[in-house]
């Protein structure tokens, strides 16, 4: 299990909400009568509340028969016989043969042995045991010791070293070093420079990307200064590294548009000018929430690659070796239960992946996300199964989260009062009526909260990284009355970033795409949609369906529920109904 999760989330997640009731009851706030019996009436697939979503069996992986290794690829384009014939990148257990790694809903790291069955846990020695890793990379055995050594990427752009010990868990880290939040995407390449290490690339929003080549040292400078080697890789929403699909030993890559075209870069082996031109070798993949850089899966020495379903089955691509995926082959289900897959091509997303809902009389129920564009069953966090009581006193919202655990935060506005989560914030904040939560808006990789007040200026707070305190307001805008809903749970455009969503009075509903500037962290607005009056409570419950990018949810007055999936280029697709009965509640955040 990864250190810091050794609680589940949702109980977590109700101690959390607790404190935040405590502290507006000794101010002297009276809670809401009991529930009636229709109040606590099951909603949408309602069942008994439970502590945390029942997560069930773990996924399964069914691998093809291995072949023989393949000799050298001759034939494929510009692949010549390799110095360093690519080792795997996550070899566990010693074998020779890449190993999966994942992480549940609970924050728990698993492993899937190449060819073993089941999953067993792996520890990551953390040295902050509250921090979920925004992503978790494998770059393979970078000092030769003949273990792989891990990479953890922090929300707020810490990157740290472990050193594998055995099957089951790392060393403390060795090293860390800060700044990679200006990265939406950080990638292990395998080996870019022909000296048998594995490599990075990492992506800014703007579409640059950077190679660092390892140095061979895991406990002091690891990799060289980051290097240039392109531009204008933000037309891509997935980048997938395979390690060595042409059998030259030199690390290829899979890129992904969001219209599902598929591209091939095959390494050069000089990090300077670490690809040869693109060539297209697929389309339609669009379909998948997830594609997965897994190595060599089959035995013949070609990097191959797991694809995602929203409905969590995969499939297994072979390399043909010659920078194209052979016909598909079911390989196992059950995959929707895992929020981090290791070597996803997807950007990384933090923060958030659930609502409140309020009833009628004030009680506040927890939807968490399946991962597949579905939610659990409500639940509540208590153990007595009980919702938590006083919802229809003050203001209430579910901000991205504002420290490092990665679960969201409830805010509250009583009476001028502030509170996030168990800490209160201080006086003065009911001269604002909207208070969003959308995560980092400043670039620095803290939640941030955004606040309009009653004149529609909009001012933003800058989070210290640990929901407790917030910088000097800075106004970033003005105009913003004319919005009766502001959203916002992370990158909605595909870039990375976090965006924010407004809904006017007509039912006209507004992207403003995220900068990573704290002077002006929104691009002009872009027209999305019309028609969004139709629905009484409208809600960003972050990523929904697996594929990173953020999502919305809308309740209209019949109750029904839809959901409305980000395309990852600033759109949303059309509606899809995964719910009703959810007229009993007066609020969504």
């Amino acid at each position: 299990m990864e250190p810091g999760r050794s609680v589940p989330a949702r109980s977590k997640r109700a101690r959390r909400i607790a404190a935040c009731t405590a502290l507006v009851l000794s101010a002297g706030m009276l809670l809401a009568a009991p529930a009636s019996a229709d109040d606590l009436a099951p909603a949408t697939r309602g069942t008994a509340p439970r502590l945390t979503p029942d997560q069930g069996s773990q996924p399964t992986l069914v691998l093809p028969k291995r072949t023989a290794k393949k000799p050298g690829a001759a034939a494929a384009p510009g692949a010549e016989a390799a110095a360093f014939p690519a080792k795997p990148r996550f070899d566990v257990d010693g074998d020779g043969h890449n190993d999966l790694m994942y992480r549940s809903a609970d924050g728990e790291m698993h492993v899937i042995r190449n060819y073993w069955n089941g999953a067993f846990r792996y520890t990551i020695h953390r040295d902050d045991y509250d921090e979920l890793a925004k992503d978790i990379i494998t770059p393979g055995d970078l000092d030769g010791n003949g273990k792989p050594e891990v990479l953890t990427l922090s929300a707020v752009g810490k990157l740290s070293l472990y050193r594998s010990l055995d099957a089951y868990d790392t060393s403390k880290s060795t090293w860390s070093g800060n700044g990679w939040q200006k990265y939406n995407k950080v990638v292990a390449a395998g080996d870019l420079s022909g000296d048998g290490r594995g490599d990075l690339l990492a992506r800014t929003p703007s579409g640059d990307i950077y190679a660092y080549e390892s140095t061979g040292e895991v406990d002091s400078a690891p990799f060289k200064a980051g290097v240039k080697v392109g531009y204008g890789w933000d037309a891509y929403d997935q980048i997938v590294a395979v390690n060595d699909s042409n059998s030259d030993g030199i690390g290829d890559i899979f890129a992904r548009t969001p219209a599902g075209d598929l591209y091939f870069y095959a390494g050069t082996g000089d990090i300077t000018k670490p690809f040869k031109a693109r060539w297209k070798t697929g389309y339609r993949f669009d379909v998948f929430n997830q594609l997965v850089g897994v190595d060599d899966v089959d035995g013949d020495g070609l990097g191959d690659v797991i694809a995602r379903k929203q409905n969590g089955d995969i499939s297994i691509y072979r390399s043909t070796g010659y920078g194209s995926l052979t016909t598909p082959v079911s390989a196992g289900t059950g995959w929707s239960k895992a929020s981090l897959l290791v070597g996803a091509g997807g950007n990384p997303d933090f923060g958030k992946h659930e609502i409140e809902a309020r009833t009628n009389a004030g009680y506040l129920w927890g939807y968490e996300s399946r991962n597949n564009g579905q939610f659990f069953p409500r639940a509540t966090g208590n153990e007595s199964g009980e919702p938590s009581g006083g919802g229809n006193t003050g203001s209430r919202g579910l901000a991205s989260s504002l420290d490092n655990d990665g679960l969201p935060d409830q805010t509250l506005l009583y009476q001028g009062q502030l509170f996030t989560g168990p800490h209160f914030i201080g006086l003065g904040w009911d001269v604002y009526d909207s208070l969003t939560g959308p995560g980092d808006l400043s670039g620095d990789g803290k939640g941030d909260l955004l606040a309009r007040d009653r004149k529609g200026d909009v001012y933003l707070y800058q989070g210290n990284g640990l929901g407790s305190k917030f910088a000097t307001r800075l106004k970033v805008g003005y105009g913003w009355d004319t919005y009766n809903v502001i959203v916002g749970a992370g990158d909605l455009s595909g870039d990375g970033l976090s965006d924010v969503v407004a809904r006017d009075t007509k039912g006209d509903l507004y992207l403003y795409r995220g900068t990573g500037k704290a002077s002006a962290p929104f691009k002009a607005r872009v027209k999305i949609g019309t028609g969004y009056n139709i629905y009484k409570l409208f809600a960003a419950p972050g990523d929904f369906n697996g594929d990173g990018k953020a999502d919305l949810v809308g309740v209209d007055g019949k109750g029904d529920v839809y959901r409305y999936t980000s395309t990852g280029t600033g759109k949303v697709d059309k509606r899809v109904k995964i719910g009703y009965g959810w007229d009993i509640y007066n609020g969504i955040f």
